[in-house]
């Protein structure tokens, strides 16, 4: 169960740039940059924990990495992948967490010995500045299951002052499963990085979460790319609100929210939706 010794936490969104090529050195260390920028104005609004986007150092494009060229879909040739230039601004990224004094939740390809694929993550920074967790992303799409990566196989959470998050990641924005597992873990909210990648329906994505936010009577934050057609990044209450959101005009920002339990209709419904969840089997 959550401790409850602290009866509020602020925690800071971010939408920011995502570029999608894994070989452009130059590219990564801009992305990393605007990271670290991000994470200077979350700490001086006062936020202990700060959330960005899928892709937010990298989204790697399934025609840049094609063994079959740029041109066509096919297995993914990830040697090419500037992999030192990754690993180097993910510690960077780690060593200001720590000179902050702030939590840092930041998606990237977690590579693995080959021939076994990478996952897609999302790594859990302290404010210490050391890894504290990993979750890799299970709910993979049909390109990059079959051509990219390899899926997770569980949920991960984590607790910052006596906050207790879940992580979700890509398409896991589009499984209500997920989120109903975490809310039987017992969290106060979820950390959902997605980018919207142009996909169908993106515009649908923040609905989505809204609801599971309201449904499972926890806060959600949800970090999407820097990008005017939308959606934008924001912290979602336990009753579905905004309860913050970054700016419309999609440029990269942090928008910061207060978490609180003094909310009684919280503990109550999520007490509601468990009894009734036991007692239809589900």
């Amino acid at each position: 169960m959550p401790d409850h010794t602290h009866t509020t936490l602020r925690i800071a969104v971010a939408q920011s740039t995502v570029r999608d090529d894994p070989t452009d050195a130059d590219g990564l260390r801009g992305s990393a940059a605007e990271v670290r920028r991000l994470m200077k104005e979350a700490a001086e609004a006062g936020a202990r924990l700060v959330h960005f986007t899928e892709g937010a150092i990298c989204f790697p494009s399934k025609f840049v990495l094609s063994e079959l060229g740029p041109d066509q879909v096919g297995p993914s040739d990830w040697s090419r992948a500037a992999w030192a230039v990754l690993d180097e601004e993910l510690d960077r990224i780690a060593a200001l967490s720590g000179e902050l004094g702030i939590w840092t939740v930041i998606a990237s390809v977690h590579r693995r010995p080959a021939p076994a694929r990478p996952h897609n993550s999302l790594y859990v920074l302290s404010d210490e500045g050391r890894a504290a967790a990993r979750y890799d992303e299970r709910t993979l799409s049909n390109t990059k299951i079959s051509y990219m990566y390899s899926p997770g196989s569980r949920p991960v959470t984590f607790a910052v002052d006596g906050y207790r998050f879940g992580l979700a990641l890509g398409m896991d924005a589009h499984f209500p499963e997920v989120f109903t597992e975490y809310e039987r873990l017992d969290v106060d909210g979820v950390l959902m990085s997605y980018e919207t990648g142009g996909l169908p329906g993106r515009e649908t994505v923040a609905t989505e979460v809204r609801g599971y936010a309201a449904a499972n009577s926890y806060w959600i934050s949800l970090a999407v790319p820097a990008d005017p057609s939308g959606p934008h990044a924001g912290v979602i209450g336990p009753r579905g609100a905004w309860a913050a959101e970054c700016p419309p005009d999609g440029q990269p920002a942090v928008a910061v929210a207060d978490l609180h339990r003094e909310d009684t209709l919280g503990p109550l419904a999520r007490d509601w939706r468990r009894r009734t969840r036991s007692r239809i089997g589900v």
